[in-house]
């Protein structure tokens, strides 16, 4: 049985104290801190990001690293330190998540496109139906862009207390996947324009 491996630690966080039991995931798996901080959020609504770990006055920070290892034994108290997050935060954090599903979606729908223009480039479109897919595509990536500008838009609109760090780490690495998307967004766009002209030029010299 796992809990045969699984140890009771005494945590104390500010005035609270919670009597807690950590076994690992895995059967008969040793728990790691990563198990621990995991259960520590659960019980006191600390993110795992923003706990500070205290055990015999060392401060516990290799997350892989086997409770064991770092010293931390049946019946050990742990000290935590480390602000829950807010009602506002949690609001503003779950604004983000539905954001990021939205950028995921988009991002998605700009692989298609690039998909589509790959068949066009090593001419596996029939010569007839390029001009007709490429004007799609065209619009089709126009429109992508403009989505992504909505996010940024709305990401951009969120109010973001200095303290509300979780909220504002997850959105700084948002704004720089849609960012990086949009660079991505404008070479396939500019690929899309240079097919195009390549085919006008192959009609107007059939046409002279």
């Amino acid at each position: 049985m796992s809990s045969s491996c699984g140890l009771t630690i005494t945590l104390t966080h500010g005035t609270e104290k919670h009597t807690l039991q950590v076994v690992s995931p895995e059967e008969n798996g040793e728990p790691i801190l990563q198990d621990m901080a995991l259960i520590v959020e659960q019980v006191t609504g600390v993110p795992l990001n923003s706990q500070k770990l205290i055990c015999k006055g060392k401060s516990l920070k290799e997350m892989e690293q086997t409770l064991s290892v770092l010293g931390v034994k049946n019946g050990c108290r742990v000290m935590l330190i480390g602000k829950r997050n807010s009602t506002e935060e949690e609001s503003e954090l779950k604004k983000l998540k539905d954001l990021e599903k939205s950028v995921e979606l988009m991002t998605t729908k700009l692989e298609d496109v690039n998909k589509e223009l790959l068949r066009i480039q090593k001419g596996f479109l029939n010569k007839s139906l390029q001009a007709e897919t490429l004007i799609k595509l065209d619009k089709r990536i126009k429109t992508t862009m403009e989505q992504f500008m909505k996010i940024l838009e709305q990401i951009d609109s969120m109010t973001m207390p200095e303290n509300f760090f979780d909220c504002r780490l997850k959105r700084k690495g948002l704004v720089k996947k849609v960012q990086g998307l949009l660079a991505h967004c404008d070479t396939v766009e500019g690929n899309i324009g240079q097919e195009m002209d390549k085919l006008q030029s192959k009609n107007l010299a059939l046409f002279k």
